[in-house]
C-alpha cells in the first residue's frame, strides 16, 4: 500500500513500557504532522492481544506498521517480535525495533527474527521528531506496502 494514494489514516502499534517514551513518540508524530492514529500497548502480552483481536481488542485495527521496544514486561520484545513473525496473517506488517540498546547481539538478534529495521532510541525531542520523519517519509511514501485485502 502506497500511502501517498490513500486518504485513510496510518494505523501504528507503539509497544512501549516507558509512558515518557510514549509520550515523546505522540508528540513527535504530531510534530510531523503524519495522518496517523498511534494505538499503544505497554508490554508484549497486550501487543499480542490487539494484533490477535484478543481481550477486549475484538475492534482493534490491522496495523500498517509496528514499533517495538525490545525490553519490555511480561512478554519481552523478541518474543514479540518472534509471534509477529511467525504469523502468517502478522508477518507483512513492518516492524520497527526501537530500543536503547545499542549492543550488537540485539541488532543482530532483532535482524534475524526478522525485523524490518532497527533504529536506536533518541535521547531528546528533537531525535524523536527526526526517527519519526524517517519512519513515515521511507515507510508511508517510498516504501510499498501489501494491501490489507492481499495479506
Amino acid at each position: 500500500m502506497y500511502f501517498g494514494e490513500e486518504s485513510r489514516s496510518i494505523e501504528v502499534l507503539l509497544v512501549e513500557d516507558n509512558p515518557g517514551d510514549v509520550r515523546l513518540m505522540r508528540e513527535a508524530f504530531w510534530e510531523v504532522d503524519v495522518r496517523h492514529c498511534l494505538h499503544t500497548a505497554s508490554d508484549g502480552v497486550e501487543a499480542i492481544d490487539f494484533l490477535r483481536r484478543r481481550d477486549g481488542y475484538a475492534r482493534a485495527p490491522r496495523p500498517d506498521l509496528i514499533v517495538l521496544d525490545l525490553n519490555l514486561p511480561r512478554k519481552d520484545g523478541r518474543e514479540v517480535l518472534a509471534e509477529i513473525k511467525a504469523d502468517a496473517r502478522l508477518r507483512h506488517i513492518p516492524v520497527v525495533v526501537l530500543s536503547s540498546s545499542t549492543a550488537a547481539e540485539d541488532v543482530a538478534g532483532a535482524y534475524d527474527l526478522h525485523a524490518n529495521c532497527y533504529v536506536s532510541k533518541p535521547v531528546d525531542f528533537e531525535q524523536f521528531v527526526g526517527v519519526v520523519r524517517s519512519i513515515e517519509t521511507f515507510w508511508f511514501n517510498t516504501a510499498r506496502l501489501p494491501t490489507l485485502e492481499l495479506v
